[in-house]
């Protein structure tokens, strides 16, 4: 560069388009850009026909095709280059030569009268061309996404329809930027990235999909947080500080968690404090959650409030931590003190975890205290009384139930359709297909009606009993009920997956039909289990008439190899030959041969190996 400004500098010297190119032909070898950029800009008054395709040529050749297509836009207003059909045509020609023909079909908006073309809406500029400042930090931008258009060269403008995804391409793009060792290049992500990626408008789903697509990123997305937040066109919210939360909580890389929540506290809300604490607590640090309720509202802005403790309360009794959420509930009790959901949760807690003596025991001081002990938290025990009497004693499973809901009785407190639940899914598990029944139809002794997950529980326990035809009018109750939109894939899989367990085929293809005539659509897992059972069970032509439908539905189904069942294999019928009438020659021989055995018979055996005593 400082021979460059030598030359330039020089009295008896007149530098021109060629010498200009041979400049940016020496720092598009090693993909020096920015000094591409200088030179370009400090010999504006003489680049020509012969530069333009020196920059032109050596930014394709680094497969950087994108950051050529925005090239065009900008080389009339930085470097004085005439922006014309000649000049597309050769940024068209070198793209195409290099294999990049996808970028110069893609649709762009060219801003120039002879080129009207239309963009993608969200992809549109802040401002007209017009008054518009180009603004060229460092270097050319890499991904511009006003891609040339495959237009048409008539007199009529045409307009061009974006992709379906071009928004996933972006995030590929970025992703890829993201992935990249951070080592290889001298500038820093946000200037990569600001250099690159700032043409185009962010969404909160563009961000979302930007995270999912670089789970090894790693700290680099520290500096595509700072990157977002730095967007002029761009307004963070409280999702969108929520994902990155959730991006470092999945790595446990708290520290990182910790400066998002200082650089976006402007904009923290209730789910960035939900994703916070979820992490936290997931990664199995629940004094960390606890402090992390004394210092959030100092921190990171959080209201402190009952709300936040009822979340982390709620938080860490669902993972296992119902220890440190009484501790943390007694302790807060002066300034937040705890009401009936807080109880409920707490029992609740102390019951997923299997402790029942302490589930009744913190019953108690909630009663003697002056609580009333909810539906809620009596679903809880009797829930955890199952659990243990199905791992202990599954005898004794009724009659232990039965007294948790005597208890209920005693108490005052009504049965709602979750204890139902309960107990239907618990005498389900233990093969008490007929009680659970009888019990289903005695709900409305107690005021109670199914739901969905009623219906769901039992028809499975039905089709596991080989019930089949009691399962389908379950199916057909739970419709009329209203609860047919809780049949959807999962459901039907749940349903076909027992039915082929138990070795019933036919009527797993026959909920199959029932399961498309309901409007729902199989998938890929759908169709390979019925394949495999089919083929199992040596009905080959089946299968393949099922891969033809899958095919036909465009569901992206691979053949396998299924193994056949051994127990469905169609044996080899042997044929019994029968006897023929011996004739008397054949017959007098085989009563010589049977007389000589008999005669045989009788005779006195010589002693083998025996020697004579003298």
């Amino acid at each position: 560069m400082g021979f460059h400004k030598w030359v330039l500098s020089r009295p008896n010297f007149k530098p021109t388009d060629e010498t200009l190119s041979y400049f940016v032909d020496y720092f598009g070898r090693p993909k020096d850009f920015k000094a591409t950029h200088d030179v370009l800009v400090d010999g504006r008054r003489v680049a020509g026909a012969k530069t333009l395709e020196s920059p032109v040529g050596r930014l394709v050749r680094a497969d950087r095709p994108a950051q050529a297509v925005s090239f065009f836009e900008k080389m009339e207003k930085q470097y004085e280059f005439a922006r014309n059909s000649q000049s597309l045509k050769l940024i068209v020609t070198k793209l195409c030569e290099n294999g990049f023909a996808s970028f110069s079909q893609q649709p762009h908006r060219l801003v120039h009268p002879q080129f009207s073309l239309s963009k993608p809406s969200f992809l549109s500029h802040p401002q007209p061309f017009q008054n518009r400042r180009h603004h060229f930090p460092d270097a050319y931008s890499l991904y511009h996404l006003s891609f040339i258009s495959s237009r048409h060269f008539s007199s009529d403008t045409e307009t061009a329809a974006p992709p379906e995804n071009l928004e996933e391409e972006i995030a590929r793009a970025i992703s890829s930027e993201l992935l990249k060792d951070p080592n290889s290049d001298s500038l820093s992500i946000t200037q990569r990235l600001d250099l690159n990626f700032s043409h185009i408008n962010l969404t909160p789903s563009l961000v979302l999909q930007t995270l999912n697509l670089s789970p090894n990123a790693g700290r680099t997305v520290m500096g595509f947080h700072k990157w977002v937040l730095s967007r002029p066109n761009f307004n963070p919210t409280d999702e969108t500080l929520s994902y990155f939360v959730d991006y470092f909580g999945r790595r446990k890389d708290f520290k990182a968690t910790h400066d998002v929540l200082v650089d976006g506290r402007r904009v923290a809300g209730a789910k960035t404090l939900e994703s916070s604490v979820d992490r936290l607590v997931r990664a199995g640090r629940p004094a960390q959650a606890v402090s992390f309720f004394e210092k959030m509202e100092k921190q990171y802005g959080f209201a402190r409030n009952s709300q936040s403790l009822k979340l982390i309360v709620t938080k860490l009794c669902e993972n296992g931590f119902a220890s440190y959420a009484e501790k943390m509930v007694k302790s807060l009790a002066i300034e937040f003190f705890p009401d009936e959901y807080i109880c409920d949760v707490l029992i609740k807690g102390w019951c997923l975890d299997g402790k029942l003596n302490e589930a009744r025991r913190l019953a108690g001081e909630m009663h003697r205290g002056g609580f009333e002990i909810g539906t809620v938290a009596y679903n809880a025990i009797l829930d955890c009384v199952c659990k243990l009497c199905r791992k202990k004693d599954p005898f004794r499973l009724q009659s232990e139930a039965e007294m948790v809901l005597l208890d209920m009785d005693v108490a005052g407190v009504p049965r709602n359709v979750e204890t139902f639940n309960v107990l239907l899914a618990n005498l389900c598990k233990i093969r008490k297909t007929e009680d659970a029944v009888k019990l289903f139809d005695r709900m409305g002794e107690w005021g109670c009606y199914p739901n969905e997950t009623t219906f769901l529980v039992l028809t499975r326990s039905l089709y596991q009993a080989a019930r089949t035809g009691e399962g389908d009018e379950m199916i057909d109750r739970m419709k009329s009920a209203g609860f047919g939109e809780a049949l959807d894939k999962k459901a039907y899989y749940g349903f076909l997956k027992i039915l082929c367990g138990i070795e019933r085929i036919d009527h797993a293809m026959s909920v199959f039909a029932k399961m498309k005539e309901d409007g729902c659509n199989p998938g890929i897992k759908t169709y390979d289990l019925l394949m495999g059972k089919l083929v199992a069970h040596g009905r080959v032509d089946k299968a393949n008439a099922l891969f033809k439908e899958a095919e036909s539905r465009g569901v992206p189904v691979t053949p396998k190899a299924y193994k056949l069942d051994p127990r469905f294999v169609k044996k080899a019928t042997v044929e019994k030959k029968e006897k023929k009438r011996e004739t008397l020659p054949e017959k007098m021989a085989r009563k010589r041969r049977r007389l000589k055995q008999i005669r045989l018979s009788f005779v006195k055996k010589p002693k083998g190996m025996m020697r004579r005593a003298f």
